[in-house]
């Protein structure tokens, strides 16, 4: 009985000593917080999301802190807590309107499908057999990958079997627009409730023949707004300047006599046959030669490859 006693006593001094060993070597070599990154912490959203580009709100808490990331790096934590952070890291209150989810397709049931997908029902998943089954390959596929990416539901599948935005729920968080594998999901601000739900940058034709919801870029919208609100924007913004059709004709009249007169006046020369025998010689060059083409047949999906 005595040994038993004096055993749990040994152990009893042991574990008081190396407790207070412990708690002596963490006050020595304690690692000093800013215990401004714990009230950083309390005004972000908590959803670990990683909307932000970081690894969790800690993560989040401490790039805003290090001054590597903007104090409204947190999206959903909204207009009102960045405030408080920025109040925390004594800076300005942020400016600047509330900012939305906003998907750049409408085409959905108009959009022409190549084949029937039954594989994986996600997005990534779908773009990886033959590009995806729409025709056209601007278009929403539709599958949800951005519907599953939001943890706040603010996605979901419309009617029509495009992606849509509830913009009372978005905070702009960003997940769903990493999650799209055709980038067709953009910010825009809440208060603006016209935007263009198309992304097709084929000519007019083109796109008609991928999807009846395809917008064309012919420019008609922004000559019948009458309050200039709508802008047709292209790669050449020089080329892209749009105006009604009346203030065309004059322009337009005097290039067609001048090139009318032109040409007049250059038919007829030696000059134009030899051209008229360049550009005949040089269409038939360029007329492509014919080659037998096999035709190979999988399911729904139909291939056409050139054999050598």
């Amino acid at each position: 009985m005595g040994n038993i006693i004096a055993a749990i006593a040994v152990l009893g001094a042991l574990g008081a000593l190396f407790g207070l060993i412990l708690s002596v070597a963490s006050k020595i070599f304690e690692v000093k917080k800013d215990p401004r990154e714990e009230a950083i912490l309390s005004h972000l959203a908590g959803a670990n999301c990683g909307g932000c580009g970081y690894p969790g709100c800690a993560g989040c808490a401490a790039a805003i802190l290090a001054g590597n990331a903007p104090v409204t790096a947190c999206a959903p934590a909204g207009p009102d807590n960045a405030a408080a952070i920025a109040e925390i890291m004594g800076m300005a209150a942020p400016t600047g309107e509330r900012q939305v989810a906003f998907v750049r397709c409408n085409g959905g049931e108009a959009a022409k499908k190549r084949f029937e997908y039954v594989g994986v029902q996600d997005c990534l998943s779908a773009t990886k057999v033959a590009a995806g089954p729409l025709e056209c390959r601007f278009g929403c596929l539709g599958f949800g990958s951005c519907v599953n990416a939001c943890q706040f539901g603010a996605m979901s599948i419309g009617p029509n079997g495009t992606a849509v935005v509830d913009p009372e729920k978005c905070t702009n968080c960003g997940a769903c627009m990493k999650a799209c594998p055709r980038g067709l999901i953009t910010s825009v601000p809440a208060s603006k409730k016209v935007h263009v739900a198309c992304a097709n940058l084929d000519k007019g034709k083109a796109a008609m023949s991928v999807c009846g919801n395809s917008c064309i870029g012919c420019g008609l919208c922004t000559t019948k707004c009458e309050f200039d609100a709508i802008h047709l924007v292209r790669d050449h913004p020089e080329c892209s300047k749009m105006c009604v059709a009346e203030d065309k004709v004059g322009g337009l009249l005097k290039y067609s006599v001048k090139r009318a007169f032109k040409i007049l006046g250059h038919l007829g020369s030696d000059e134009a046959k030899e051209m008229a025998k360049k550009r005949k010689a040089y269409k038939q060059a360029q007329q492509p030669r014919q080659r037998p083409v096999s035709v190979l047949t999988c399911s729904s999906v139909r291939f056409r490859c050139a054999s050598e």
